[in-house]
């Protein structure tokens, strides 16, 4: 009998997994099947005795759904050509007669055989244990892919399809039929497309339709998925499939339509462009159109086109790589900036029209093109170059199918190839100084790390074995009298930078070691032998490494000879050979590990040079040097290098300096130097932020083209608003340290906050945002991630104090804020966002941050709900989006995007009232969305309960924002009405309270709440109307005229209408 039902049951899992074949091999035969609810429907042939002879085939092989159709039916449904198959056996006749005939015997047989089996096993006392039984439900059993599934069903409408496409994979690994696994993967399908996985989705639902090929939620839930990947050919046959089997179907018709009108669109827009691009070529090199302007409106169009990515793949499938090739022959410079821009578009984010344009300009071109005179040319070059490093390392992020993945696999090769011809560039003779401090920039931005918990370095590696002498023979040079190499004045930072970046990428000591014998062997091949221009060479460099890997830098200070050169040089007669070396002394004195020995003897040789030389190019930079020594205490008042007043004697010279226009730019800016250094003194504070002059000069200087100032200019801005970091010190250890007689900081008596108040304010008068905001709009290297940081800072303490924040929006400090909260340390980012969060509670959004910029304040603030940020800082940024969360859908949506919600929710347990209060009212706002009203529908979760409590608290303002909650959501949801009084016992007497308050904004809320609830059921409108409730409504609403005594009246109004109670003649 086993032997016969395993032969009977594999017959049947045959059956199932070939269906589909059955029904095209077997068109007139209809299976027998089972439902969902266990009912079996027989199978039959086509025609039946009510149908038409013509309808002799089967439209569907299930006989539950089955039906008789046409054979031009059957073939549209199938898509098969039944004539171009071999005609189907006969199964009606005597042959498969006696073939079951012969089969009932055989189990016949078998069943007697069996029962004999087992009556001999009972004669012989031999029991077989029970077999282990599956979960049963309410009578019906159920296996464990079942109870998975259903699992998944539940958090899928919970909205957690994270965890629901969990609970669908593992049951997937259970399933026993092939039904069952279609089944799940189109559950999963349908789970990836919510989660915005679309090529998953399309697989998984590919996997159910090959099981199943009339699936309709599967072929809907595959066309929507092709839809969002840009498949839209394919997505409308699916689509259309769906109609076929469900003619009626609403939503298959209106999807059929929608995707059928974007195809359209398409259509017309490709071939419309095609003629567009050929035109626009046609007189951008057309020789007799130069100058005109419509040569000028041709090249902005194309531009503008290849921003699109329909555009930009039309472009390049018209030959366009070639064509703008050409316009680069040209030399014109309109036309070589439309050339370059419009492949900027080309190359966005695409690897292999990347890989193809650099194979039609060739890499070497490309490069040199940075280095050409025109500045416009050498910038939009880099921008195409940067374009094209992202593209090839990060690869396709808009997740182009088909071949594009396949041409390029490992882009190391293009990356090297460019990197390569960059480190070229640095030394080549004849480039133009802008073009390699842009080659510098770049090197910035494409070679180190993004993160370091990428494990891969080599990059890094390969620059500092293949370009390192490079980067040091640039930041080596100097800008006047000029070399073989043209330099600017940010050149040497920028070499720095670099220097620094890779430094910081190296992960061991190995590879720290390697590049220290680099460094240290480069400075030695111009140090020895090579006479006094070596040695200035070799110790310019030093200076280069100083200001940026200063371990490195350090070292190289160590090595024989060096240091005495610098003494020496300083006493020289020649200007050139002395800034050298006072230069190195400076950047040394700023060294912890070299400012003893400085202090000890460099101090006396430094006050000789600034009062004996008669060079103010000499003297500013010997007094940088003393600033430098004299600051050493930092902002402890009780710890002073210098005499009292001196410190006062150098900030006065430097400001002389700086406000002295005779004076060039690049020698002024070390009087900004000084500056930060001295202004960690509150007596030079206060004077500097008096002298207006000075402060108009610094601000004018930030903006000028030698951006190596700027660090300096956000140091002096940190210690006037003492926005750095200072903790307050326990008493009790002051008192220990007092006692044990160890050094105790004290704060300046001018540091106190009233101070700095007033140093705020008048930097604000002197105009300090809008050179904040020049300062930030700058690309150079030099505004790094620290000098970033030093910006957020000041930001911040300009924003402090709220009559402030109006003037400075009004100058762009809050479009300025966001790069700063995007990029750069993660302190700095912090900071940055807080400024953003204190603008937005404030002001009006939508005024501060217009068009698409208000969408970005949302990710800056949500960073600030991490538990690692204060709690001052969680309470604003709360506030900010509760006030954002208020002005539309559109943002409530962003919110949610940058999932936000389940941090909302875990401050509104917040042990601090504030905080609670601000997650409240911020939940409240985000309760307008629909995916958050159905995370209060859910099953099983305690937010309406915790919404119910809170409208009972003491705090007034706590009550305000849940009741408001609550008279929203029972608007929206009437369901929630009747779980109202389910969630807690104590439901009547909070809705009575809330009523009864002496807050009219209360009693309103209350009231809503209780209308909602009359109006919901009738039930609870039996409840409320057999308590006090009804003797508060009748009190309200004989109230004064008002939106209390209206909700009242209506909430009495409709239990008349129920019929609960009586009206009252008299008043009517």
């Amino acid at each position: 009998m086993s032997i016969g039902l395993l032969l009977y049951n594999s017959w049947v899992g045959f059956a199932y997994l070939t269906s589909s074949s059955v029904l095209i091999h077997y068109p007139h035969l209809c299976q027998a099947s089972r439902d969902k609810s266990g009912h079996y429907y027989p199978g039959f042939f086509c025609p039946r005795l009510s149908d038409d002879p013509e309808e002799a085939y089967c439209c569907h092989f299930q006989a539950s759904q089955g039906s008789c159709c046409t054979q031009a039916d059957f073939e549209a449904l199938n898509q098969v050509n039944l004539s171009a198959l071999p005609s189907p056996p006969i199964l009606r006749g005597p042959g498969p007669l006696v073939a079951l005939g012969l089969y009932g015997l055989l189990l016949a047989a078998l069943m007697t055989t069996d029962l004999l089996h087992f009556c001999w096993d009972k004669g012989r006392g031999r029991h077989r244990a029970p077999p282990a039984l599956p979960a049963v439900r309410d009578g019906v059993r159920v296996s464990p892919a079942a109870q998975l599934r259903e699992e998944g069903n539940e958090l899928f409408k919970g909205g957690d399809y994270a965890g629901a496409l969990s609970s669908y994979t593992m049951a997937l690994s259970l399933a026993a039929t092939p039904q069952e696994q279609a089944v799940l993967h189109r559950n999963r399908a349908a789970c990836h497309l919510k989660l915005e996985d679309y090529s998953k989705a399309e697989a998984d639902a590919s996997k159910a339709i090959a099981t199943d090929g009339g699936d309709v939620k599967a072929l809907f839930r595959r066309s929507q998925a092709l839809e969002k990947l840009g498949c839209l050919d394919q997505a409308i046959l699916d689509l259309q499939r769906c109609v076929s089997l469900e003619p009626k179907n609403k939503v298959f018709q209106e999807a059929l339509r929608s995707l059928g009108g974007h195809i359209q669109e398409k259509v017309r827009y490709m071939s419309s462009t095609d003629a567009k691009v050929d035109q626009m070529f046609k007189i951008l090199l057309d020789p007799e159109e130069k100058g005109t302007e419509k040569k000028q409106k041709a090249s902005q169009n194309l531009v503008v086109l290849a921003r699109e990515d329909a555009g930009a793949e039309r472009i390049f499938q018209s030959n366009g790589v070639q064509l703008l090739q050409r316009l680069l022959d040209t030399g014109e410079t309109d036309l070589m900036l439309a050339a370059l821009r419009t492949l900027v578009g080309i190359c966005s984010e695409h690897q292999s029209r990347t890989v193809a344009t650099l194979s039609v300009l060739g890499t070497r071109r490309v490069v040199a093109m940075l280095g050409v005179k025109n500045q416009s040319v050498s910038l939009a070059t880099c921008h195409l170059l940067q374009v094209m490093f992202d593209a090839l390392k990060e690869g396709v992020k808009k997740g182009f199918r088909g071949k594009e993945g396949a041409i390029i696999v490992d882009p190391s090769r293009e990356l090297k190839l460019l990197i390569s011809n960059l480190l070229e560039l640095l030394t080549e003779v004849g480039i133009s100084a802008q073009g390699r401090d842009n080659a510098l920039t770049l090197l910035i931005k494409v070679v180190p790390r993004k993160s370091l918990r990428d494990p891969n370095n080599s990059l890094t590696l390969w620059v500092i074995d293949q370009g390192l002498k490079k980067i040091l023979e640039v930041g080596g040079s100097v800008q006047d009298p000029p070399g073989d190499i043209a330099v600017t004045e940010n050149s040497r930072m920028s070499a720095s930078v670099l220097l620094n970046k890779l430094f910081d990428d190296l992960k061991c000591d190995a590879e720290r070691e390697n590049f220290h014998r680099l460094c240290e062997s480069y400075i030695k091949s111009w140090f020895e032998g090579r006479g006094l221009e070596g040695k200035l060479r070799a110790i310019q460099t030093v200076s280069c490494l100083l200001q940026g890997p200063c371990e490195a830098g350090n070292r190289a200070l160590e090595l024989s000879g060096v240091m005495e050169s610098v003494i020496a040089l300083c006493a020289s007669e020649n200007e050139a050979e002395q800034l050298v070396a006072v230069e190195a002394l400076i950047y040394a004195a700023g060294k912890a590990k070299r400012a003893s020995f400085i202090t000890a003897n460099g101090v006396s040789l430094l006050k000789d040079l600034y009062k004996r030389s008669e060079k103010d190019s000499i003297r500013i930079r010997a007094l940088v040097g003393l600033c430098k020594l004299g600051s050493a205490g930092g902002t402890d008042f009780s710890m002073k290098q210098f005499a009292e007043g001196s410190t006062l004697k150098l900030a006065k010279q430097c400001r002389k300096w700086l406000c002295n226009d005779g004076i060039d730019s690049s020698t002024r800016r070390w009087a900004v130097e000084g500056l930060a250094y001295l202004t960690f003194d509150a007596d030079v504070k206060e004077e500097f932020v008096e002298d207006e002059a000075a402060l108009k000069a610094m601000f004018q200087l930030s903006k000028l083209e030698d951006r190596s100032v700027l660090f300096a200019v956000a140091s002096t801005l940190v210690n006037c608003t003492n926005s750095y970091d200072h903790e307050e010190p326990d008493p009790q250890m002051l008192e220990l340290a007092k006692y044990a007689k160890q050094h105790v900081p004290e704060q300046h008596p001018k540091d106190k906050p009233n101070f700095v108040r007033s140093r705020v304010k008048k930097l604000l008068t002197a105009g300090v945002v809008s050179a904040l905001t020049c300062m930030v709009k700058n690309e150079n290297p030099v505004l790094t991630n620290s000098c970033r940081e030093l910006l957020s800072r000041v930001f911040l303490a300009l924003v402090e104090e709220a009559e402030d924040r109006g003037s400075v929006v009004a100058q762009g400090g809050g479009k300025a804020l966001l790069p700063l909260a995007l990029e750069g340390t993660d302190i700095g980012q912090t900071k940055a966002a807080q400024a953003l969060a204190k603008i937005t509670i404030t002001s009006n959004p939508e005024m501060t941050f217009p068009g698409e910029r208000v969408y970005e304040v949302v990710r800056p603030l949500v960073s600030l709900l991490h538990l690692n940020c204060s709690g001052l800082q969680n309470f604003e940024a709360l506030m900010a989006l509760t006030n954002l969360a208020g002005i539309s859908e559109r943002l409530r949506q962003k919110i949610l995007k940058e999932k936000a919600v389940p941090m909302i929710e875990g401050y509104m347990f917040e042990d601090h009232e504030m905080i609670r209060r601000a997650a409240t009212e911020c939940m409240c706002n985000m309760a307008m969305s629909k995916e958050v009203q159905d995370l209060f529908l859910a099953e099983g979760n305690d937010r309406l309960k915790l919404l119910v409590l809170y409208s009972g608290e003491e705090d007034e303002l706590l009550r305000r924002a849940a009741s408001g909650g609550l008279a929203m959501l029972t608007s929206l949801l009437p369901p929630l009405c009747i779980r109202i009084t389910q969630v807690t016992t104590h439901w009547l007497e909070i809705l009575q309270a809330l009523l009864l308050s002496p807050n009219v904004e209360l009693q309103h809320r209350g009231a809503v709440v209780v209308l909602n609830m009359v109006e919901a059921s009738r039930e609870i409108a039996v409840k409320l109307m057999e308590s006090e409730m009804l003797e508060i409504l009748s009190v309200l609403a004989k109230g004064e005229a008002g939106p209390v005594t209206r909700a009242a009246t209506a909430c009495l109004a409709k239990a008349v209408e129920y019929g609960l109670i009586k009206p009252n003649k008299e008043e009517e």
